[in-house]
Order: C-alpha cells, then structure tokens, then sequence
C-alpha cells in the first residue's frame, strides 16, 4: 500500500528526522541579521555569514521545521542549472550569463566538500546527470540543449547515441541522451538537517514553529513577537505568496514524487544505472530521477500544477490520479518494472517567477533582501544565493555580487483567476504536445509547445 504524504518519503524514512522541534520564539527579540525561511537558502544563508563573520547574531524563523518546504521533498539533484540563464545572456550578454555558469558548476563541489567538512552525511554520489530523449522532437531539442551547454563552457559534457544511451541506463525508446559530471545524487532531508546542526554549532538560533506573517524594512512580524534587524533576508521560495503582500510574487508551482520498493540486484543488472547519474528528460512536462542509496527509484514531474489562490498543501499528500500517472511514466521509462509495488508518493511547492528566473536581492536603504525563484533547480542554486547573499550584507562586491541575477526585477503574477487559469492551461498544452510528438513522431517542437513557452515566460 502506497503511503502518501507524511511530508516526503525522504522524512517518512530517515530516522534522524523525528526528533522534537527547535523551540519557538515566544517574545521580541534582536539580530544582526533575521532570515524568514528553515530551508537551503535561509540555512546556507546563516552558515556562510557565521562562518565569515562569527561575531554577527544571527536569526533564522522557521513556520515548521527546518526541511518542511521543497529542501525536504526534493528530487534530490544537486546539479548545474540555474532558471534564467538564457534571459540573463539577453540582458546582460553572453559573457555575464557565462560567469553565472561557471559559478553554478562550481556551486556543486562547493555543496560536496562543505557537506564532507562539517561531516553530514547526505547520500552524496557524484554520478553526473543524464537527460534524455524518447522521441525525434525530444531528441532535437536535446542537440540544441547540448550545443547551447557547450556555448556556455561545458566542455566536458557528452552527447550519447540511442546505443550509448541504453548501455548506460536501459530506457524504453532512448533515441539519445546528453551527460554533464556537473551533477551528483543526494538524500535531500539529510542535507537539509546536517545544514541545520552546522549553522547552531556555529551559533546560529533557529526558532522553528514560528510563522513570519509580514516582512517591513528591519523587522520580521510573528505572532509570538517581532525580531528587528539591520537586515532581514526572505528565503520562502514556494512558500513566498503566504506573506502579506506577497501574493503574486512567485507562484508555488507544485511537483509531485513517487518512489518504488527497493529493486533485487537481477532489476538493476536489466536496468544498468550504475554510475547511478540522476536522470532527466526533454518532455515539455518533464520528469525527474534517481537510483537512492537503498537501490529504489524516485521519480518526479507535474500534477495537478498549482493550486487556486497560491494554497500550499500541509502534509504532502498528492492525487490518486497523480500517482498513477506518475507510476505510467515510470513503467513506460522501465516497462521490466511494471508491477513494482509503488511504496511513497508526495508532493511540494516550488517558487516561479513570472519570468522563470532566478534572483537574488538585497536593498541596503531598507536592509530587506531575497533569494530564491528557482523554477525546481534549487538544490544547488541555492547555495550560490546563499553565498552572494552573505557578500551583500558584508558589504563586499565579488566575482559573486556582480553576477547578472544580482538585483534582477521581474512583474508580478496575474491575479485570480487568470493565475489558476492560465497555469493549468498551459501545463495541458504541454501535456498535449508531449502526447502529439510521441504520437506523430515529427523530428520538430509542435507549435502548442511554443506558444505555451511563449505564454508562459519560458521561452
């Protein structure tokens, strides 16, 4: 029986996550520096500001536990892509979205060797990443994708044939795949609470069980008192629209993950997978993969997409229809898996800009900053906000501070219903462009996915 909810099966599973919540706060208090958000980017936040300046009290509030939101109920890819590189190419030139690149690459051996300094243990396999393609559309898209990584440096990533592609993981339909080392495989929640320890061995007070309920220049609002700062950070991501005035700056898309039993050795020896790379694809509504470290396959992509109002769910319990289309896909990738007993399914929010791009912020008049708009991307992205985060309240400028996503502004979301109506639209044209190219097996992107792109800001 299918367990659903209960957060993630990352937490249902992990035995260092039960454990009884931080205390909250319970009267006015004073920081340096407050961040509104338990999650990568709050807690990476705090870690790299103590670490560079020991001597700052700092903050963090989180509503529930620190790992609640999309860092305990991730895909669990840490790898090189960043939401926004080709518009940032757009504004600020090829050399500028190229710096962005390099520091994204970069940001996944950061992730790796701070995680092994401070001893977490997060499952980390550095297997590299995989996106693939099961249709002549996919796979024109695909050979642009790889060229377009290559015209930004990724001189060391490789383009597969069908052949090549199934020798490496044995997918139904492969017609080809692109492999980038710029990527590893991680337990998310393990990440995500090792993180948290790390910052209060340093000093950091983290108040769990604490909603911000209103952000204002140098002070953070809960119902159980107000922290002032010089500078308060909001590291909410798909939790943003629950803050007053909020509402339409980053719509909380939802992605849903299911996650088989563990696999005996005879599956793995059909399905290859050994260098264990997460694992992509170019479908419109795409998905996403990983072999864990207990030999079972979580895989993940779009539901239901969002829910009416910017509603986040509470405990992660995804639609029945969801999981079974979810555990289609699956069987459709590994057709010798079908009957594999489905054994956690969940689902979470993440933060998308109107312009699907990632940004980081701070106005020193005011001292209120962000990060975050990362389109599903966050693992790693959210350790290089983190960092230029920590440049910009010190005051520095850096190779970091001067990245093009630095201070970026984008408008807001439409307002209701057009908000609800137009996402689930566009998510069924994808849908139904995905279903055409499979069916009409054309070598180009139908015209339906282009104007979605177009619509919706991505393309």
């Amino acid at each position: 029986m299918t367990i659903n909810g209960g957060i993630s099966f990352w937490y249902a599973t992990d035995t260092t996550a039960h454990q009884p919540p931080r205390a909250p706060l319970t009267t006015d208090a004073t920081a340096d520096v407050v961040i509104v958000g338990g999650g990568y980017t709050g807690l990476w936040t705090a870690y790299y500001l103590k670490r560079a300046a020991p001597d700052l009290r700092v903050t963090v509030l989180e509503q529930k536990f620190c790992g609640y939101g999309a860092s305990g109920r991730n895909g669990g890819w840490l790898y090189n892509g960043i939401a926004g590189r080709d518009r940032y190419a757009a504004l600020h030139g090829h050399q500028a979205a190229l710096r962005l690149q390099h520091a994204m690459n970069d940001t996944v051996t950061e992730v790796i060797d701070t995680a092994a300094k401070e001893g977490i243990d997060a499952d980390v396999h550095r297997g590299g990443v995989l996106e693939v393609a099961r249709t002549p559309a996919q796979l024109t898209r695909l050979k642009a994708f790889h060229a377009a990584e290559l015209g930004f440096g990724e001189s060391d990533r490789v383009l597969y044939d069908a052949t090549d592609t199934r020798a490496r993981i044995d997918i139904a339909d492969a017609v080809g795949s692109s492999w980038t080392p710029h990527g590893a495989r991680i337990h998310p929640l393990k990440l995500v609470r090792g993180l948290a320890a790390a910052c209060e061995h340093l000093g950091v007070v983290i108040h769990e069980s604490t909603p911000v309920t209103e952000l204002a220049p140098r002070r953070a609002v809960t119902p159980y008192g107000t922290v002032r700062a010089p500078y308060v950070l909001r590291c909410t991501e798909g939790f943003t629209a629950a803050l007053k005035g909020q509402k339409r700056t980053w719509l909380p898309m939802n992605s849903s993950m299911i996650v088989t039993a563990p696999l005996p050795p005879s599956a793995w020896d059909s399905l290859g997978w050994s260098d264990q790379a997460v694992l992509g694809d170019m479908a419109h509504a795409y998905m996403y993969a990983q072999r864990t470290a207990d030999d079972r396959i979580a895989i993940g992509g779009r539901g239901v997409p969002y829910r009416f109002g910017s509603r986040t769910d509470n405990d992660g319990r995804t639609q029945p229809a969801t999981i079974a289309s979810l555990s289609s896909l699956l069987f459709s990738f590994f057709p010798q898996l079908t009957g594999t007993e489905i054994t956690h399914a969940w689902s979470g929010v993440l933060g998308v800009p109107r312009d699907w791009c990632a940004t980081v912020t701070l106005d020193a008049t005011t001292g209120l900053g962000w990060a975050g708009g990362y389109v599903g991307s966050g693992v790693a992205t959210a350790n290089l906000a983190a960092r230029t985060l920590r440049d910009l309240v010190l005051g520095e400028t850096t190779e970091l501070t001067t990245l093009p996503w630095v201070h970026h502004r984008v408008r807001r979301w439409e307002p209701e219903p057009f908000r609800w109506l137009g996402v689930h639209a566009l998510y069924a044209a994808y849908r139904e462009a995905d279903r055409h190219e499979s069916t009409t097996h054309r070598p180009t992107t139908t015209p339906l996915a282009r104007l979605a792109d177009h619509i919706s800001g991505r393309g």
